[in-house]
């Protein structure tokens, strides 16, 4: 019971935090630093045996809370979220060591060292060479570093649950914080791109991306947190508002990435669960389902349709659109191009942005990491992709227990092939994929036998 009320209250004080954040910006800088002082000291404070569950539940905090920081202008740097993660788990790796196994993750990190040098030649005169590549590489560095310290690390499934209910409540917030921004979408409609009125003021891609995580978290509580029916309405009552402010930011990304890693959850928790709990999940799928669909038809009444003709790759007057990706193809090709003709060190960290200046003026930046990561590290690329991807089945060939696993690593691959690395949200759900996660055995009862 105290459980049950310590998540109400968590929720309602969150909600309450988004809220006050709206009417006085200026107390996103005091969210900040009260979080990050807690943080610290529960860190540093925590006995020996909770330090990888507390390193953990720091990081889960400020990557959920990393977009609303960003666009309230609360944290200290742009990147303050990849940057909190990297300290907080060195801090961990000092008081937990990492394992032996790990090895192939501190290679990946040294392979990102030669763009930098490659950078310094191929980068043109005007371009900040520390910003640029502080921007490009922050986000493989934080994965790299917070796979070294997950790797195999011990975490019950009580734990875990809670790591992410720890990226769920700011991302609550964040929520609160864009109804009351944007109460009427109606009032924002402009056509069928991304819009970033109706994402609170700030880029379509990466809230989108931050509700879609919001969304997949809610679903893992309803099923396997919910035990009331109390607790299963607040739940789908959740993800329902969150779900509708995803839909209409009109980035398609961050929604299909949730419902991607949704359905690898499911599929997973439904084969290890017990016939009668099965069940029961087909029961609450249906209705799950429904809640999704209302929550949809809500938002297609709420948009007059125009978040159809965007699903369906239409323009406002329901004409296709010829490039479903919205340019990300081209971009993709482009880095493609960049990596034939520099095969074997690529072309330095940044230098595709850097050459989309030169070239047509403007520096898109990618929204794949797999293209700029061949583009800009060429063969050592290649070596990397294959370590971020074989290291993780590697695990899995020893120990298949987790049943967040594919729905961890499905929402990293989206994630960074819609959003790049962005945010610290793919680096981290990446190295969650790599926990040892434990669950209790059930107690065996065993009759005494008679004298």
């Amino acid at each position: 019971m105290k459980t049950d009320v310590t998540y109400i209250n968590a929720i309602a004080f969150h909600a309450l935090i988004g809220m006050l954040i709206y009417f006085n910006e200026n107390l996103a800088k005091l969210y900040f630093a009260i979080a990050l002082l807690y943080f610290l000291a529960k860190i540093i404070l925590a006995p020996k045996s909770s330090k990888t569950y507390v390193v953990l539940t720091a990081c889960a905090y400020f990557v959920g809370a990393e977009v609303l920081l960003r666009m309230t202008k609360g944290s200290i740097s742009y990147e303050a979220g990849k940057y909190l993660v990297i300290v907080f788990v060195i801090m961990g790796m000092f008081y937990k060591g990492i394992s032996g196994r790990a090895y192939p993750y501190f290679l990946y990190l040294l392979l990102l060292v030669p763009s930098i040098f490659v950078a310094s030649t191929t980068l043109s005169f005007d371009a900040n060479f520390r910003t640029n590549i502080a921007f490009v590489l922050s986000g493989p560095v934080c994965l790299g570093a917070a796979a070294l310290f997950c790797y195999d690390k011990k975490v019950s499934v009580e734990q875990i649950n809670k790591i992410l209910l720890y990226m769920l409540l700011p991302i609550i917030s964040h929520t609160i914080y864009i109804f009351f921004y944007n109460p009427s979408v109606k009032d924002v409609l402009s056509g069928t791109g991304s819009n970033r009125s109706a994402s609170g003021g700030w880029g379509p891609n990466q809230v989108s991306t931050i509700l879609g995580l919001g969304m997949f978290i809610l679903v893992v509580r309803l099923f396997t947190k919910s035990p009331a029916l109390g607790f299963k309405i607040l739940n789908i009552a959740l993800f329902s508002a969150i779900t509708y402010r995803a839909v209409v930011t009109f980035s398609r990304g961050g929604v299909i990435t949730a419902v991607i890693a949704i359905l690898a959850f499911l599929i997973l928790y439904y084969l290890r669960v017990s016939r009668k709990k099965r069940n029961e999940i087909i029961i609450l799928f249906a209705v799950f389902s429904f809640a999704f669909s209302a929550t949809w038809i809500f938002s297609s009444n709420q948009t007059d349709g125009f978040i159809n003709l965007r699903y369906t790759n239409r323009d406002h007057l329901g004409r296709e659109k010829s490039d479903v990706t919205t340019g990300r193809g081209e971009l993709f090709m482009g880095e493609l191009a960049g990596f034939i003709s520099n095969p074997f060190f690529g072309i330095g960290s940044s230098r595709a942005k850097d050459q989309r200046i030169e070239i047509d003026g403007q520096g898109l930046t990618s929204h794949s990491e797999v293209s700029r990561t061949l583009a800009e590290h060429g063969i050592l690329g290649i070596i990397i992709l294959l370590i971020l991807i074989l290291k993780p089945l590697d695990l899995r060939a020893r120990n298949n227990k987790n049943y967040f696993f594919y729905a961890f690593l499905c929402f990293w691959f989206a994630t960074i092939n819609h959003s790049s690395m962005r945010l610290a949200v793919p680096a981290f759900i990446y190295a969650l994929a790599l926990l040892n996660i434990t669950y209790e055995k059930n107690p065996i009862h065993r009759k005494q036998l008679k004298q």
